[in-house]
């Protein structure tokens, strides 16, 4: 997305099953690249990623 995300946007290089089609590729933004998965940032479920990156976007939206 050259212009970047906007928040709440599913990223475009999103598959069917929500992985990565760029994983692994160097054409994989850095961002993307550096955002390794923790406890904290997983939780349990899908349920509980997704609200963590959606506080994420909150606290970095200009």
């Amino acid at each position: 997305m050259p212009q970047g995300k906007p928040a709440g946007v599913p990223c475009v290089q999103l598959d069917e099953d929500w992985r990565c089609k760029l994983f692994g590729r160097p054409e994989r933004p850095a961002v993307c690249g550096g955002l390794q998965p923790s406890l904290e940032m997983c939780g349990a479920d899908r349920a509980q990623a997704m609200a963590w990156l959606t506080q994420l976007e909150q606290a970095t939206a200009p």
